[in-house]
Formats: C-alpha cells, structure tokens, sequence
C-alpha cells in the first residue's frame, strides 16, 4: 500500500575537519547537527507540484507533465525531479508539500542539501516505484541535483553528511568511502555572523588557485608527504608556496583529528587545539575569515571554547565552538558580539515517517 502522506527530516552540519578539501578528493570529517530541515507533503490526484515555504514567504509550483527547465539558479526542486527521471523513477501524481527548516540559510551548515536531501529522500519514496534508498544512493543523488546539474564547484561532502548523520570520515579515492565514527563528542555551539556570503565565489577562486598550483606541479595531493611539499614548494611564489602547504597541514590535521576521534577516552582538549589550528590556516592562508568571525571565536575561547573555526566556504556565514562544558556562556559571549547562537548537539541522518502505509524504519 502506498503511503499517501510522507515527512523527511534531514540534518544541517559542521565541517569538523577538512574545509576546502573535498573537492581536492582530500578526507573530510563532518558531523550532523540536531537543527533539521522538515519537508510534510501529500500526494495530489492531478500533475501539480506544489511547495509552500513559509520560512522564506515563498513558493514553488510545477507540473510534472513535462520535464520542468530551470528558472533560476540552484532551481533544486525542480533538479531534484529531473535527475530520480534519469534514475528510473515515475510519478503518477503530483504532491503538496510544506517545508521548514530550524538551519540558518546561507551560513555554512548546509541548509540547501538538507533541502534537497529531504525532497530526493521524499520523492524517492512517494514514487510509482516505492524506493527506499541508502545514505549512500540519497547522498548522490543529492549531488547530481544540487552540484552537478548546476555546474557548481562543490564537493560532497555536505550530501554525505546530511543524509547520513553522525559523526563520519568521507575518503574520496580510490573511490568514495564512507566510515562511522561513534565519539562521545560534547556540545558545540554555532555562532551565525549574519554576514552574507559568496559561497561559488569563494569555493571557486580557492579551490581553482589549488588545483593551478598541483597541476603544474603534477603532483597528487593525497600522496604528497609533508617533506616533499616543502622541496616543491621552494620555487612558488610566497602566496602560492603558502597555499600549498596551508592545504597540505589541512589534509595532515584531518588525519590526526580522525585518529583522536577513534581512540578511547576522546581526548577533548586535543580535538580543540586541531580546531583552532586549521582555524588559523583557514583565515591566514585561504583568507575565507572575517574580522567579526574572528572576534566571534576569540570570545568563545575566552568564554571557555576548547577549540573553534569558521564552517562552510567561508567570508561569512557561521563559525563554530567545540564546548563539552561552559556552552550556556559560550553562546552569551558570541551574542554579544553580534551572532545569533545555536547550541546543538551530533544528530541521526535524513529520515522518514509515513502515513497511509508503512514507515520506511
């Protein structure tokens, strides 16, 4: 029996570890966070598609009769219904649906894909062919939807870690492999700058200055070690020479974080000090910190933060607090600076709940 009504929810999240590596194919650690977006929709009797979104005092209405063209930029929903076409999926029926979300928008904690997330996982599910994907299908999917089908310069780490949740480590090569990791990790506290941000901007003048620097080099970034960087990078320019090494100490403290995250009893203090330093090579060498950003985690620290480091692309948006104790003051401190606080915790992936018919779990 079909279900005739379906709600997904998926996580925002944090980049841990490994911001500006994922589209290099450099290992990345997210984690879910419990502010959600939540997608409800019935099913219609006719062809129309229509979103209400209440948060942003808009809507979107299509008909699935003809394979919809985009009418702006980062058209998701309508991506997300042209590419499960491409993958075998049929609707014999339109939907109503309404969508909300607790994630600050355009501030690093992917609020698109947990957008899009939630409308790939609702669509597979309500169409004619019932499908129930894995976190593995949904999150490609996802990015076919959101990077792909737009030519944008994103990686995917932000689809993998919504769809799903937790704390996990992405490798990219040989091939994509996701891995569990189950840290007792404490309370973090997001700090929204309510600076605007120019995520392609940004994510395409960094990640094209790196990939100029390794091809002219022909090196493969995954391989290089540390010494050998150091010989190649004599005969670069001072701001290439630092942007190569800034990448490389990334990809190194990504390794060591993974490796503290797995050992028992987690090491809290270390994970924080790893924070700060891919924050310092975040705003020193990249330059995607702000001045307000940065007074943002210099109170958290003071406050009692263990560690911190700006989330997402970056030149605006939301930095982060690593806060296992004092998080109550932690988010005093960065409201007075001027952000807007959000204590939360690792939270579960993208999920299903049905009525009219069986749950998905």
């Amino acid at each position: 029996m079909q279900a005739s009504e379906l709600t997904v929810s998926t996580p925002g999240r944090v980049c841990l570890f490994g911001e500006h590596q994922d589209y290099l194919s450099l290992p990345v650690i997210p984690c879910a966070i419990s502010l959600r977006a939540r997608l409800s929709g019935r099913r219609r009797s006719d062809a129309r598609v229509d979103l209400d979104l209440p948060d942003i005092g808009s809507r979107e209405i299509f008909s699935l009769n003809e394979s919809p063209s985009y009418l702006h930029d980062r058209d998701y929903y309508r991506s997300v219904y042209n590419v499960l076409r491409k993958h075998g999926c049929t609707f014999s029926g339109g939907f109503d649906c309404t969508v909300r979300s607790t994630i600050p928008v355009n501030a690093g904690t992917s609020s698109s894909s947990a957008l899009v997330v939630s409308w790939t996982h609702f669509l597979a599910r309500m169409s004619d062919q019932e499908l129930s994907p894995t976190p593995a299908e949904l999150a490609r999917w996802s990015y076919e939807a959101e990077v792909l089908e737009f030519g944008e310069p994103g990686g995917m780490m932000d689809q993998y870690s919504t769809a799903f949740g937790g704390i996990i480590a992405i490798d990219f090569l040989p091939e994509v492999r996701v891995e569990r990791i189950d840290a007792p990790l404490g309370t973090i506290v997001i700090g929204d700058s309510r600076e605007p941000k120019d995520t392609k901007g940004i994510l395409a003048r960094v990640k094209d200055q790196v990939i100029d620097i390794v091809g002219g080099l022909k090196i493969s970034l995954a391989d290089l070690s540390s010494e050998k960087t150091e010989t190649l990078a004599c005969g670069l320019s001072a701001e290439r020479r630092a942007l190569l090494l800034g990448t490389i100490r990334n990809r190194d403290i990504t390794v060591e974080a993974r490796d503290i995250l797995k050992r028992s009893p987690l090491d809290h203090r270390a994970l924080g000090a790893l924070l700060t330093e891919h924050q310092r090579i975040l705003r020193d060498t990249l330059h995607i910190s702000t001045p307000k950003i940065d007074r943002m985690l210099d109170v958290a620290l003071g406050a009692g933060a263990l560690g911190g480091k700006i989330n997402g692309s970056g030149g605006g948006g939301c930095m982060f607090a690593y806060a296992p104790e004092h998080a109550d003051r932690i988010a005093e401190a960065i409201e007075r600076e001027g952000g807007t606080a959000y204590i939360v915790r690792p939270d579960g992936g993208s999920c299903a709940t049905s009525s009219g018919g069986p749950d998905e779990r």
